[in-house]
């Protein structure tokens, strides 16, 4: 019985590995350029279509609370404080502009970055690993059901990881839809929600280049029978948005703002990237 169940487990990770490692060669792109899979998955364009009018509905809002909270403050006197320099005012609206037509080349910018960095450490990280799948499947087979089963739990680990990397995509794709809606709150004093949608954002876009690599680091080590570290890092991988949720925080003040902070980011993983070189 026990030689039946070990072989079953055997013939089922046979066909799991050469799909994972497969997997992994695109995960990036998806989750950072879902609305490309998924308009050739429908057949259609959809999303582009999607971008221009939530694009232009977020235009008009700026427009609309930029007159609505100008009108208020310095001809009614009932909202702000009326003796405010105008300049302060205008600024902060000829910023939400930019930020909001600006954002798709920055964001283009900022994956390109983060796709780089990511494939230079997955190529470091598979450098001289081992891809003999016959080999892995033939000492899982001969180590017995224990080690057959823990195998099992790995793959049922990184196909969770896997629908995560696909939320995570969807994810992204609606907080760049609804980033122009975000910036009519660069107009309050406090950024309003944009402070808070930035956060998520960026912690969306790093937790990709984060789980991408420790799921890489999980399939070597699980290639190399090195079956427990291989759960631990797709445990990890999986963990990965609360563990960034804990320490990434948008600093305040008059000044934050999404140029500010795309700037630092993409500051941060050219330092990064170099050190790779």
């Amino acid at each position: 019985m026990e030689a039946l169940l070990v072989m079953l487990i055997a013939g089922i990770l046979s066909g799991c590995l050469a799909y994972v490692n497969s997997l992994l060669n695109d995960l990036v792109s998806i989750a950072l350029h879902a609305e490309k899979y998924m308009d050739t998955l429908i057949g259609t364009n959809g999303f582009t279509e999607v971008f221009n009018i939530f694009l232009a509905f977020g235009i008009s809002l700026i427009v609309l609370k930029f007159l609505k909270k100008g009108f208020e403050q310095y001809v009614l006197w009932t909202e702000g404080d009326a003796d405010a320099d105008p300049l302060v005012f205008l600024t902060g609206f000829f910023k939400a502009l930019a930020i909001a037509i600006s954002f798709p080349t920055l964001y283009l910018w900022l994956a390109t970055i983060v796709e780089d960095l990511t494939d230079k450490v997955i190529n470091l990280i598979s450098r001289g690993m081992t891809t003999d799948f016959s080999a892995v499947i033939t000492g899982i087979s001969s180590a017995g059901l224990f080690t057959a089963i823990i195998s099992l739990i790995f793959f049922i680990c990184f196909f969770l990881l896997y629908l995560q990397f696909l939320m995570r995509g969807m994810e992204i794709l609606i907080l760049r839809i609804g980033l122009p809606l975000a910036c009519v709150g660069i107009l309050d004093a406090d950024k309003g929600v944009f402070r808070t949608y930035i956060q998520k954002f960026f912690q969306s876009t790093l937790a990709v280049m984060v789980q991408i690599v420790l799921a890489k680091v999980g399939v070597a080590l699980m290639l190399n029978t090195h079956v427990f570290w291989g759960i631990a890092a797709l445990m990890l991988a999986i963990k990965t948005p609360r563990f960034l949720q804990e320490f990434i925080i948008v600093s305040g003040g008059q000044g934050s703002g999404l140029m500010g902070n795309i700037y630092q980011s993409v500051r941060l993983v050219q330092i990064a990237k170099g050190a790779f070189k």
